[in-house]
């Protein structure tokens, strides 16, 4: 956490930081999706509270607070209870895995009669080794509010809703395994942080024993793996529970799933912990496939040399090439859950038999063929 008190100070704060930003972030994605979906289906949307209808959030937000508490007679209350507030520790754990930008430092200064530092700090609530390994480990953890949920509730409906939403999150969980797969084998470690570093600059590779460079593309994951890239997608609109995926809330067949018997604040971190899951794709897909917080063309450190220039060595400089990254991440995870918003109205829902069958039929086979190419394609151009 740090060697002095102010180190820990400022770390733990980064922590709550990353966390808010989820949480906050929820209610403008709501907002996104209303608006989305009323350009969508040549509508308005919300537009009557505040202006644009950006207040119509802070209206939902007291609705949710003051609804009447309600528990079913035959839930189980320590599960009940317990089901909404684990909904939102996996997509924090795994948020907080993941770099939002490069390393930033605060050169050394005195104060309170003491000196401190020099601090180098990441865009990054706690940098894991194996980052891969730990954000599928706390993602995958999901699934046991769902289930806590269904069970807790003492309802059948929602008993159904988790039943679907365990075998759909195993399903899917697979394919999405084996894509994660065939990037650790092209980048050749588990850090999210090297496999940034090595999506930098115009795309080069090495091909049976020669060094092939096409300098109008960025060396993105994307160009090596583009049927990985689509298949993370559509799994991690199963993950998430988004349509065409929603068949464990599906309002037509199971009232609301697994969350039947939730109304209110309950009910509230429920969705904030479907959207965090939906930001946590998001910032994975970048990581993997879209260079993750580098700029295509412009490395940090060149980006570092353009502001030492303009404002000098230090924390200024620094601090600034670190939060432009920051805003170029944000910017590409907007765009990603935008296509989020954009899938939920256009396609319908799957049968659930259909869902199935795509995953274990479809997705699955594609994703070891996918994997298996790719073991093919490295061990022939490292063996020439």
């Amino acid at each position: 956490m740090g060697a002095d008190f102010l180190e820990v100070s400022l770390n733990a704060l980064k922590l709550i930081f990353f966390f808010l930003m989820m949480v906050q972030m929820v209610p403008l994605l709501v907002w996104l999706e209303r608006r989305g979906a009323g350009f969508i289906q040549d509508r308005l949307g919300p537009n009557r509270v505040g202006p644009f209808g950006l207040t119509q959030l802070l209206a939902d937000a007291v609705k949710f607070l003051m609804k009447e508490e309600f528990i079913p007679q035959k839930a189980v209350k320590f599960l009940f209870y317990g089901a909404p507030i684990f909904a939102l520790i996996p997509a924090s754990l795994a948020l907080c895995a993941i770099p939002f930008g490069p390393k930033f430092e605060i050169p050394a200064f005195s104060f309170w009669g003491r000196h401190w530092g020099p601090y180098e700090f990441i865009l990054q609530g706690y940098e894991v080794g194996v980052g891969i390994v730990f954000i599928l480990a706390a993602a995958s953890l999901a699934v046991y509010s769902i289930l806590m949920a269904g069970w807790g509730s003492g309802n059948k409906y929602s008993l159904l809703g988790a039943i679907r939403a365990s075998s759909q999150i195993i399903s899917y969980e697979l394919a999405l395994g084996l894509t994660i797969v065939a990037v650790v084998l092209i980048y050749g470690t588990f850090s999210l942080n090297e496999m940034v570093t090595l999506q930098r600059g115009p795309l080069s590779f090495e091909f049976f024993g020669k060094m092939v460079t096409i300098d109008f593309l960025p060396n993105w994951g994307i160009f090596y793996q583009p049927i990985g890239a689509f298949l993370f997608l559509a799994a991690s609109f199963a993950e998430s529970n988004r349509l065409p995926f929603d068949l464990p809330e599906g309002e037509a067949e199971l009232v609301a799933g697994f969350h039947t018997e939730y109304g209110g604040f309950k009910m509230n971190l429920f969705f904030i912990g479907e959207y965090g899951h939906m930001i946590v794709a998001s910032a994975l897909l970048i990581t993997f496939y879209f260079g993750g917080y580098e700029l295509p063309f412009l490395t940090s450190q060149e980006l570092l040399a353009i502001y030492q220039e303009a404002f000098g060595v230090g924390l200024t400089s620094s601090l600034l090439n670190a939060l432009t990254h920051f805003a170029v991440f944000m910017f590409k995870i907007f765009i990603v859950l935008w296509i989020f918003i954009h899938v939920r109205w256009t396609l319908p829902r799957f049968r659930y038999d259909q869902l199935m069958e795509l995953g274990w039929k479809t997705m699955l086979p594609w994703a070891l063929g996918n994997l298996l190419l790719t073991a093919l394609i490295y061990v022939a151009s490292k063996t020439y």
